[in-house]
C-alpha cells in the first residue's frame, strides 16, 4: 500500500513535468480503476489455476516492472497502458490477500479482521503519499523505491508456512438487480466512486495549480486520506444507530458546504491552514461513504444475497472511479483550481438529493440489523465475503 500510494502520487507530478495536460493526466490515471475492474473477473480464475503464492508473486513482479517503465517512456499511451496494468496487478494482490484473510477468519473475528485490514491499507497508502517530497518526481529515486517496496512485499508471502486457501469465484448480480435491491446503495456507490477517484488522482493536480510545493502536495493528499481514516469509525457507528441514508445525505451536505466555502470565502485556497482543513473535511466526509452505502445495501438483503450483491457494488464503485479522474482533470483544465470543487459540489448534491429522496419516498425495510464494517476503497469482491457474519 505504501508503494501504491507513492506511485499514484509521483506519476501525476512527473506527468506534469514532461508536459502532459491536466485532461491527459486524468485519462491516464483512469487506467488504474479500469485495470482494477478487469482483475476482479480474471484474477480469481488465475488463482484457481496456479494458486495464491504464484499469482501473488507474478502480479507483484509485473507491478514492479510497470512502475519502472514510466522512467523510459514519455507518451500518454504507454503510461495509460501501464496504469491499466498496475490497476490489474494491485487489484489481484488485494484479491490474494483478502481471500487468504477470509480463510483464516471465523464468524467471531471477521468484522475486526476487516476493520484492521482497512486501517492497514489506508495508513499504508497515506504514508506513501507523504513520501512524495523525499526526491524530485522527475528523478529515478522514488520510482526505484516503489519497485524495492514491491519486491520486499514478496518476502512474507513466499516464506509463509500457512496452507493456501481454496478460492471460489464470487457470484454476481446484475446492476439492474442491485438497483432493485437498494437504489441508494447503487447511486451512492457510483457517486462515491467518482468522488474518491477525483480525490485520489486529481488532488495532486489541484495542489500544483494553487502553487504548493512537491512535498506540500504529498501532505495535502495524506491529509485527505487521514480525514477518511479519522471519520470512518464515527460515521459508521452513527449509521448503526440512525437511518444510514440520513448519514449519507448529511455527510454529502457537509461536503457541499465545505466546497462552497472553498470557492466563496476569500483566501480559502491560498491560506495553507484553511486549505488543509478543507481537504481534511473533504476526505473525512467523502471516503467513508462507500462503507455506509454497502452497509445500507446489506441491511436490505438476505444472507445468501450478500456476497453476490456486494461484489456488484464493488464494480459499480470502480466504474465511478474511472470517471472521477477524467471529470476532475477536465474541470481543472476548463475552470482552473475552482474546477475540482465544482465537481464535488455536483457529486455531493447528487448524494444528498438521493438520500433525502429515498428517505421521503421509501420505507426502510431492513431485513435484520447489521453493524457496519469499515472497508477501504480498494476492496475487491473477495473481501466482501469477510463481512459475512453468522
Amino acid at each position: 500500500m505504501v508503494s501504491n500510494g507513492l506511485l499514484s502520487t509521483i506519476l501525476t507530478i512527473r506527468a506534469q513535468e514532461i508536459g502532459f495536460s491536466e485532461t491527459i493526466i486524468g485519462f491516464v490515471q483512469s487506467g488504474y480503476p479500469i485495470g482494477f475492474i478487469f482483475s476482479c473477473f480474471i484474477t480469481p480464475r488465475l488463482i484457481a489455476q496456479s494458486g495464491h503464492v504464484r499469482v501473488f508473486a507474478a502480479l507483484v513482479s509485473i507491478a514492479s516492472t510497470s512502475a519502472l517503465v514510466h522512467l523510459i517512456t514519455y507518451d500518454p499511451y504507454s503510461w495509460g497502458a501501464m496504469r491499466v496494468l498496475s490497476g490489474f496487478c494491485f487489484s489481484g494482490i488485494y484479491i490474494v490477500a483478502e481471500s487468504w484473510l477470509n480463510s483464516l477468519s471465523d464468524n467471531k473475528n471477521r468484522g475486526s479482521l476487516l476493520s484492521t485490514y482497512f486501517v492497514v491499507q489506508t495508513a499504508g497508502y497515506m504514508v506513501g503519499q507523504m513520501m512524495l517530497g523525499l526526491s524530485r518526481p522527475g528523478e529515478i529515486g522514488l520510482f526505484i523505491f516503489v519497485s524495492v517496496l514491491l519486491s520486499f512485499a514478496l518476502v512474507p508471502i513466499l516464506i509463509a508456512a500457512t496452507t493456501q486457501p481454496s478460492n471460489d469465484e464470487p457470484q454476481r448480480v446484475t446492476v439492474v438487480e442491485l438497483f432493485n435491491f437498494s437504489p441508494m446503495a447503487m447511486i451512492g456507490g457510483f457517486a462515491t466512486g467518482v468522488a474518491n477517484g477525483g480525490l485520489v488522482f486529481v488532488t495532486a493536480l489541484y495542489a500544483r495549480s494553487v502553487g504548493l510545493s512537491v512535498s506540500a502536495t504529498g501532505y495535502l493528499l495524506a491529509v485527505s486520506t487521514l480525514g477518511g481514516l479519522l471519520l470512518q469509525f464515527p460515521l459508521g457507528t452513527l449509521s448503526d444507530k440512525i437511518d444510514r441514508r440520513l448519514v449519507i445525505a448529511g455527510s454529502a451536505t457537509v461536503t457541499l458546504i465545505v466546497c462552497l466555502a472553498m470557492l466563496l470565502v476569500p483566501g480559502a485556497q491560498t491560506n495553507t491552514p484553511s486549505l488543509f482543513a478543507g481537504f481534511l473535511l473533504l476526505g473525512g466526509f467523502t471516503l467513508p461513504l462507500y462503507s455506509i452505502c454497502m452497509a445500507h445495501m446489506n441491511d436490505h438483503l438476505k444472507p445468501q444475497q450478500l456476497v453476490a450483491a456486494s461484489s456488484t457494488l464493488v464494480l459499480v464503485f470502480a466504474a465511478g472511479m474511472v470517471l472521477g479522474p477524467i471529470v476532475g482533470s477536465i474541470t481543472l483544465d476548463q475552470f482552473g483550481a475552482n474546477g475540482m470543487f465544482m465537481m464535488y459540489i455536483v457529486v455531493a448534491a447528487t448524494l444528498a438529493g438521493t438520500g433525502i429522496h429515498r428517505i421521503l419516498l421509501s420505507d426502510k425495510k431492513i431485513v435484520d440489523g447489521r453493524d457496519i464494517v469499515p472497508i477501504a476503497s480498494t476492496i475487491t469482491p473477495e473481501a466482501t465475503q469477510i463481512q459475512m457474519d453468522d
